[in-house]
């Protein structure tokens, strides 16, 4: 039996949900940075061991300090029985869309854990096809699990520190402060000094700022 089929038949039904039965381990998925302008997509996937002891102070990075998110980013990676970060550039971004960027990262950061674990639990509503692990989606995850947590919190650290090295080599845009997003200054950055080429030419905000009009993925329908 294929690694996949004996991972799906490990899996009970309960109410129409798939349940995970105690000897099967799970990675928690999400991502990070699809709103900005400019930089890549985080996404990172995360293994616990059940036997293990647990991390304190895990919750959804958004509601965690940078502080914080860098102190438990490295616990994770000490604890994590497996882990991975994928940094999807912006000319996948451009080439693919946000939205198909981001599902491509997921399937990338469960292939990468998938010896160590038989089932995903992805942030969000939409499961990636072409997993090679069965899974859920679970809206709301990065609040209620904490493999999807960790992942969170990985994510969102790897991308902020890109951020900052980015800053570096273009500190007129001042990624250092918003971490591309589309803030008033990061506005006024980019229609002053025009986009570079960490922006997201398929993002309307970038694409206004160029000389030339762009084809871009982003105006093909998702699939």
């Amino acid at each position: 039996m294929s690694r996949p089929a004996a991972a799906a038949a490990s899996l009970a039904l309960f109410d129409g949900a798939a349940v995970v039965e105690p000897e099967r381990l799970v990675a928690g998925v999400d991502e990070a940075g699809r709103g900005p302008l400019a930089g890549p997509v985080a996404v990172a996937a995360v293994v616990f061991d059940p036997a293990r002891p647990r991390i304190n102070g895990l919750d959804d990075s958004k509601q965690l300090t940078a502080a914080r998110r860098e102190q438990l980013h490295d616990r994770i990676i000490e604890r994590a029985l497996a882990w991975k970060v994928v940094l999807v550039d912006v000319n996948a971004i451009d080439r693919l869309n946000i939205y198909q960027a981001t599902l491509q990262g997921m399937r990338d950061v469960v292939a990468a854990v998938a010896h160590v674990a038989g089932f995903a639990r992805i942030d969000g509503n939409v499961v990636p096809k072409g997993l090679v692990l069965p899974a859920q989606a679970l809206v709301g995850g990065d609040g209620i699990d904490r493999a999807i947590m960790a992942a969170s919190i990985l994510a969102k650290v790897s991308r902020d520190r890109y951020m900052q090295d980015l800053h570096v080599r273009h500190p007129q845009y001042g990624f250092d402060q918003h971490k591309g997003y589309g803030t008033p200054a990061h506005l006024a950055a980019l229609r002053a000094h025009g986009p570079c080429d960490e922006h997201r030419r398929s993002f309307a905000p970038v694409r206004e700022c160029l000389d030339v009009p762009q084809v871009v993925a982003a105006d093909i329908a998702i699939a």
